[in-house]
């Protein structure tokens, strides 16, 4: 579990592809920290550790079903990559409860500069399963973000200066792809609701 709160910036150094599966080596500051097996949230999706080439760079491997749901197979050597690793059961939960578990891509419609912060508006494909809801939460490439405004197909985050320096935030731009998990007790609320439909002829 995570918490979507940015623990560091990856790099990802090399790309290789074997079968439907593509492995990723990541540059990151705490590599040194890193085990094999551990799991880690990159851009939101939790890939566990495989190997560990050295002291600055691990190994992770994402399969067709991770492939098809989020945007790694649009990564490319020096893609900027948001890392979190999971929370440990002391910590602090100052973001909301995130799985790693991706639900869809994203479309970066729209970025505007508000004095200081930032604006940003995705489109996606609404589905049953799926709620945003005005100042609820959401995750964006793993960073917990407040939505601002909730429309239909789309939805609206505000970046502080802090947030945009360090994460990938600041290399995103009109037309950028980014994975979204929605907030899992409003998966829940919606798989319930739905549940409880009447049936037809009722």
């Amino acid at each position: 579990m995570f918490t979507g709160i940015i623990e560091d910036l990856g790099i990802v150094e090399n790309i290789e592809t074997e079968g439907g599966n593509i492995h990723f080596t990541i540059k990151a500051p705490f590599a040194s920290e890193v085990k094999i097996d551990q799991s880690i949230a990159h851009n939101g999706v939790c890939l566990t550790v495989t190997e560990m080439p050295d002291a600055n760079h691990y190994k992770v491997t994402a399969i067709a079903e991770t492939l098809a749901k989020t945007d790694l197979g649009m990564w490319e050597k020096g893609t900027l990559v948001n890392l979190e690793r999971c929370i440990k059961a002391n910590s602090f939960l100052d973001g909301h409860i995130v799985q790693g578990h991706v639900d869809q891509t994203a479309t970066c419609e729209k970025i505007e500069e508000q004095d200081g912060s930032w604006k940003f508006t995705f489109s996606y494909e609404p589905k049953d399963e799926t709620l945003v809801v005005e100042k609820g939460s959401i995750c964006v490439n793993g960073t917990s973000l407040t939505v601002v405004d909730d429309l239909p197909g789309k939805f609206s985050v505000a970046i502080i200066p802090y947030t945009y320096e360090h994460t990938s935030f600041k290399a995103l731009k009109p037309g950028s792809t980014v994975n979204i998990e929605f907030d899992i007790i409003g998966k829940y609320v919606a798989k319930l609701m739905g549940s409880q439909k009447p049936e037809a002829g009722s």
